[in-house]
């Protein structure tokens, strides 16, 4: 199974979690790359993930497999060859937009599982994977919110959310997918500009069950429960973002349980860190 990450070293923590929870739905063999870049603005210097952070994931995974690797890689010259100019300063940091390189990356495998850093896998994932996806560029699942505001078929929903993709990435090169979403990302300045540009330039886009990518709240059959921004309208309207490591919230907020064997696990491998 091919997973992909993107982000800076800020993503450590979702990184532990979300690769604890896969090692322990599937006995898959597991190949995870991982992109990060150097980048400032005028405004700030971010900090990319270095082989030092991912020395412990490198353990972890090869503890569960010794067949396991994990590939950190530098898309800074690839970033570096088409920023994504009108988009530098958005809410989101300019990293979000990493996976959109994949196609100038050599050797990356046709087939690849992208995941947020705030994904959780509550069951196993090979389901997902395994679609045939030979005649679509992505499959994904519906955005909770945005498939009902964003779309291209007026007749139905088709705004999908970019937090779980299977990416065809032999297709993508055909089409040029990835590379008209730079194009679009550089050019015009969007709230979510990763995701509006797959969305907006994806021909072959395959969408399927909520189950794969849960934004809301997990379900008994839930693969990915992926822990993005929510809305609460009462008693008065607000946003509410939780994430996986924010473990008393996860617990007493959300009520939320199911993964509490990953959690002790990320706590003591958090311990090990700090020794």
């Amino acid at each position: 199974m091919n997973i992909l990450y993107c982000g800076d070293a800020n993503i450590l923590d979702g990184l532990i979690i979300s690769i604890l929870s896969i090692l322990k739905n599937t006995n898959e063999i597991l190949h995870i790359y991982l992109f990060t870049m150097k980048f400032k603005t005028e405004e700030k210097e971010y900090t990319p993930l270095t082989e030092k952070d991912i020395k412990l994931l490198k353990e972890i995974v090869k503890n569960n497999n010794k067949d396991n690797f994990i590939k950190l890689i530098d898309v800074t010259k690839e970033v570096n060859s088409c920023l994504p100019v009108a988009n530098i300063n958005t809410f989101f940091t300019p990293y979000c937009m990493l996976r959109l390189y994949a196609d100038l990356v050599e050797n990356m495998p046709d087939k690849l599982l992208y995941l947020d850093n705030d994904v959780v896998c509550l069951k196993n994932p090979q389901e997902f994977y395994n679609i045939l996806n030979d005649n679509y560029e992505i499959v994904g699942v519906l955005d909770y919110y945005g498939s009902h505001v964003y779309k291209k078929n007026l007749l139905k929903k088709d705004y999908v959310n970019s937090g779980v993709l299977l990416l065809n990435m032999k297709l993508i090169k055909e089409t040029g997918l990835f590379a008209k979403c730079r194009k679009m990302c550089h050019d015009m300045k969007m709230l979510l500009p990763d995701q509006t540009a797959l969305n907006f330039c994806a021909k072959h886009k395959l969408v399927v069950a909520r189950i794969y990518n849960e934004q809301k709240e997990a379900q008994e059959d839930t693969v990915f429960r992926h822990f993005s921004t929510t809305f609460k309208f009462w008693p008065k309207f607000s946003t509410q973002t939780i994430k996986p490591w924010q473990i008393d919230e996860v617990h007493n907020i959300l009520n939320m349980h199911n993964f509490d064997d990953i959690l002790d696990d990320y706590k003591l491998i958090k311990e090990r860190m700090k020794k």
